[in-house]
């Protein structure tokens, strides 16, 4: 997840179709070979066109895909400037902690949303 100035990056996805229109954090599968920080920072270069460092684990791991998979989050800083572009989403929106509820997450990223709160109060994240 992406956080600056207070505030984390949402993207709207625009496929597959029973998914189209719900948020989520960026980033993706890792591929064989790949660390999740190497991952990461591949998908957001594919989905947004920018370069992070990755940082520190957020949450649980979350399951899915009936148990064939895992949600891990971390969060990730821009690097050099770079600006997030929705090159794979519908939409992209900047939330602030009061802002959260006001896009329809994913149910994978509902565990991690109700975190940011106090972790965007702190300034952990």
């Amino acid at each position: 997840m992406i956080v600056q100035g207070g505030r984390v990056l949402a993207c709207e996805r625009s496929a597959p179709p029973e998914v189209a229109g719900r948020w989520e954090f960026p980033g993706g599968k890792v591929e064989p070979g790949e660390t999740d920080a190497q991952a990461l920072a591949r998908e957001c270069a594919e989905e947004l066109g920018v370069r992070v460092a990755v940082g520190a684990r957020v949450g649980p791991d979350v399951p899915l895909a009936h148990g064939r998979a895992v949600l891990r989050v971390f969060t990730v800083t821009l690097l050099d400037g770079d600006e997030p572009r929705a090159l794979e989403h519908t939409a992209m929106r900047w939330l602030s902690a009061d802002e959260l509820d006001s896009v329809p997450w994913l149910p994978a990223d509902r565990p991690i949303v109700a975190e940011l709160p106090v972790l965007l109060a702190e300034g952990a994240a």
